[in-house]
């Protein structure tokens, strides 16, 4: 049987080495660009300014706007509202996941082409065609704004990416990690086992899973030291890049299931969580998905790497359990309105998800207790 997939890969070109950032007014070029608007942060763009030296010294007339900090439908219409009064006719993204993200979904009100530069390595935001939607106020709206098309460019320096707080580093880890264990049982079902797409994102799922489990801890050591080595090379580039093309090239069936569901309904309900970076979320939700499919063991393998790594390894030792009645109510109803849970062969209900919580919490308190 044939399986339909909206397939939208990545950005049409990717650079990841030192001294890339140079080959943007090239690109440029290519599109004819005139007017080019530069958004940026604030913390990362002082940081990642004396690599555009080269280009802002360039033939091109640039705009530079700071955008607010959230990736949010206000802010969108805002920056898209900056493209259409200035004429601008590119737009390059400098920053981390939001700003990506952000990006993105501005250009897509006036469809203008656009290409980022990520100055962390912290999750697939730069590669895949979605933006996950926060408030003004720093709430998640619960849910993500997809597009049908992805950036022009790609280009990042490993020499900016490894200056970034390490705890973003880590949060991107778990959040590729969690690529494989969403994706696994459901790229394993029979109706799937013929698609050639479906399994080459399973593929990249399974090498994001490999390369985090084998070179993650001394990446981390290499960046605390400044050491652009192959562990950082190639682990922030399975952030980057590999993680993106998990969804990018298996549609809906490799992209997300229980554990960003977690992410989403916790991020909406619980306004204690917004201290915790979005993989830090997400690595709580690759232990919920393994619950609900019953994976005790394979818990029990993560619980030493999430120790190793400072990831929270529950949702107590986070200060946001137990729920009020009232909390679980709203966080399980939210969940079940997913579609994307729904891909798991799994019976999905209120009653079932609220069980999982309240399992895994006991479960995460005796070994933790005891030190596993």
């Amino acid at each position: 049987m044939s399986v339909e997939l909206t397939i939208k890969p990545g950005p049409q070109y990717y650079s990841y080495g030192k001294g890339a950032i140079d080959n943007i007014p090239k690109l440029l070029d290519e599109y004819r660009a005139k007017k080019v608007l530069i958004l940026h942060g604030k913390k990362s763009w002082e940081k990642a300014k004396p690599f555009f030296s080269n280009v802002f010294t360039s033939d091109f007339d640039f705009v530079f706007e700071k955008y607010s900090g959230e990736c949010s439908y206000l802010e969108a219409t805002r920056i898209s509202e900056i493209i259409v009064q200035n004429n601008i006719d590119f737009v390059i993204g400098i920053g981390g996941g939001k700003l990506c993200d952000l990006t993105l979904l501005a250009t897509s009100y006036t469809m203008t082409p656009f290409g980022l530069t990520p100055t962390l390595a912290s999750n697939c935001a730069p590669w895949a065609a979605l933006s996950v939607m926060y408030k003004e106020n720093g709430m998640s709206e619960g849910k993500s704004a997809h597009q049908n098309h992805n950036a022009a460019f790609l280009i990042a320096d490993p020499l900016l990416v490894i200056d970034a707080p390490v705890r973003y580093f880590v949060a991107g880890i778990a959040d590729t990690l969690v690529k494989w264990y969403e994706s696994d049982l459901v790229t394993s079902q029979d109706f799937l086992q013929d698609s050639p797409l479906v399994k080459m994102g399973r593929y990249a799922a399974l090498l994001c899973k490999e390369t985090i489990l084998n070179q993650a801890t001394q990446a981390i050591k290499d960046m605390e030291n400044g050491q652009c080595s192959s562990a950082f090379y190639n682990v922030s580039e399975v952030v980057i890049v590999i993680s993106g093309l998990v969804g990018g090239l298996a549609g809906k069936y490799a992209r997300n299931t229980a554990a960003h569901t977690v992410h989403d309904a916790l991020s909406a309900i619980l306004p204690g969580i917004h201290k915790y970076l979005h993989g830090e979320k997400v690595a709580y939700g690759t232990f919920y998905q393994l619950a609900l499919e019953e994976k005790w063991e394979e818990i029990d393998r993560l619980l030493p790497f999430y120790r190793e790594l400072g990831l929270p390894t529950s949702l107590t030792e986070m200060g946001l359990y137990p729920f009020t009645d009232e909390e679980m109510s709203k966080i399980t109803k939210l969940m079940v309105s997913k579609e994307k849970i729904r891909l798991l062969p799994l019976e999905i209900n209120e009653e079932i998800l609220a069980e999982v919580y309240v399992k895994l919490e006991k479960y995460l308190e005796f070994k933790n207790t005891r030190g596993d």
